[in-house]
């Protein structure tokens, strides 16, 4: 409890703690922060830059599905861009429409919402 209150208190103005990503492959464990401005009606490779000149990143998948199911009521009814392209077929980039809860593909010219976040690795 006690990390939790420190990661709180890091937290800048309109920032949300979104919670704990859990690393994988021998990366560390780290908070996710969901910083507080929004683009809308972006291309991904315009969401990257503004994630960017945010002072953040677009989140991964994991990072949607953990924003949706802790802080879906901050989010519009919308699509909004994950920070990774499909595996095998790089002109598509995931992203998590906060209506209904799924990941989809979608082009990279296709206009969607964004959202930035900033990670705080766990010691």
């Amino acid at each position: 409890m006690g990390e939790y209150m420190q990661v709180r208190g890091m937290l800048q103005e309109g920032e949300a703690y979104a919670g704990l990503i859990l690393g994988k492959d021998q990366e560390p464990d780290y908070h996710l922060v969901l910083l507080p401005d929004e683009a809308i009606d972006v291309s991904w490779p315009a969401a990257l830059d503004w994630a960017k000149g945010q002072g953040g990143e677009l989140p991964t998948r994991r990072e949607l599905a953990l924003l949706f199911a802790n802080l879906r009521e901050g989010f519009e009814r919308d699509w909004y861009w994950s920070s990774e392209a499909h595996a095998t077929r790089s002109q598509l980039v995931w992203g998590q429409n906060f209506a209904s809860g799924i990941q989809t593909i979608y082009g990279r010219p296709y206009r969607g919402h964004a959202r930035a976040v900033r990670r705080i690795t766990v010691p």
